[in-house]
């Protein structure tokens, strides 16, 4: 199915595609098709371009810097970017942080850092996460003690994707150690610069250096980094929340991605015919297409309900569970369509200017990669099991 779109969209549509060709570099479309490690740099350099446009803060109210557009236009704007092959906008600040600031935020705090968002200042750093607190967040054991004009902030937490980058982090953080867990929590900001803070990397098997752990040793952090009233934090976690896992579902990613599947399908041969051919493949790539439309109008549902005020509850556990289904699934067809030619993992393939011969297709080189990583994204966020418990308290009230 295709969506009509009216001649103001389309012409919008080609406003910002003409916009990415103008301003972002052939080297790094490049780099992000044949999936390369990218550098902090990498990433400034897009999401400056998209603050010097006033395009960062997309989704944000225009009170407070956000560009005014409607559900469909921000659809539109997710659409090209992914067809762009520009790199991901990093979203803890932007789309994770600004929001909680926005609606629980002080005065003086949204006049401080809701600008520096905005102009890509700062970068950012999400500390839920701990070794014994993971799905089961309200289990966290990171502390901040009042010590009157500050809290003293001791504790660990890992799985911090890009914190070896950020300036700042948000954390949840124990104020009371006396009540429910869920009562306790509060939200503080820190400055990574902070005495007492350490960055301490976690490669993963894969070799890559994407996430962290983070280490608090009497961090010293100012009554006013925290959001909102002390012992709230649990609040305003779940707010953002909703807006991580609206945004892991990942709607342009997977129509992209399903575009490729199709591409590598039609590339491969099965008994000396193209694998799209085939009855029981082709079938699974229909099933997968169906479900992806199904996403994508019920993540405009959503989109046009948050334009309107409405955050995001239930119908972002609904679009995590089945967009990472759908993510996983791409991954594992486009793996049985190449069949051998998926299993070699070449680290050095995904540097900067590497032009060795190929094993196998071009395209089959991260095949591996993106297989094993699209694993964690139903745990990530809040695995899909605790996501299938949220909605079903949601619907039935148990």
């Amino acid at each position: 199915m295709n969506f009509e779109y009216s001649e103001k969209e389309e012409k919008f549509r080609k406003e910002v595609r003409d916009w990415l060709k103008e301003t972002l570099p052939n080297y790094l479309s490049e780099k992000v098709k044949k999936h390369q490690r990218l550098t902090k740099d990498d990433y400034e350099l897009f999401m400056n371009n998209l603050s010097k446009k006033g395009w960062l803060a997309w989704h944000w109210p225009e009170e407070y810097g956000g560009t005014g557009w409607n559900a469909i236009e921000k659809h539109i704007f997710e659409e090209e970017i992914v067809k762009a092959s520009a790199p991901r906008i990093v979203p803890f600040g932007v789309n994770m942080l600004g929001p909680v600031l926005i609606e629980f935020g002080s005065e003086e705090q949204k006049n401080y850092y809701l600008p520096r968002i905005l102009n890509n200042e700062d970068w950012w750093a999400q500390g839920y996460s701990e070794p014994g607190a993971g799905s089961d967040l309200a289990s966290l054991k990171t502390t901040a003690i009042d010590k009157g004009d500050h809290y003293l902030v001791n504790g660990q937490k890992t799985w911090t994707t890009l914190g070896h980058h950020a300036d700042k982090i948000f954390c949840l953080v124990k104020t009371d150690l006396n009540v429910k867990p869920q009562l306790g929590i509060s939200f503080l900001l820190i400055d990574m610069d902070a005495p007492g803070v350490e960055v301490k990397p976690i490669i993963t098997l894969d070799g890559e250096h994407e996430v962290n752990e983070v280490w608090f040793t009497d961090v010293k952090v100012p009554k006013k980094n925290l959001v909102g009233n002390e012992n709230e934090g649990w609040t305003y976690a779940k707010y953002l929340l909703t807006f991580e896992r609206t945004g892991i579902a990942g709607v342009p990613n997977s129509k992209s991605a399903l575009n490729h599947l199709k591409m590598v399908s039609k590339k491969s041969m099965k008994n000396g015919k193209p694998l799209i051919d085939d009855p029981i493949f082709s079938s699974e790539i229909a099933e997968l297409e169906i479900d992806l439309l199904a996403m994508e109008i019920f993540n405009l549902r959503t989109v046009s309900a948050a334009a309107e005020g409405k955050a995001p509850g239930m119908e972002s556990s609904l679009l995590k569970i089945k967009g990472t289904l759908v993510r996983q699934k791409t991954t594992e067809l486009l793996r049985k369509a190449l069949g051998p030619q998926a299993l070699p993992y070449l680290p050095e393939q995904f540097d900067e200017g590497w032009n060795e011969m190929p094993i196998g297709p071009e395209y089959a080189g991260p095949i591996a990669k993106q297989y094993f990583n699209m694993r964690k994204i139903s745990i990530y966020g809040g695995s899909n099991e605790i996501q299938k418990n949220i909605v079903a308290k949601a619907s039935f009230g148990l």
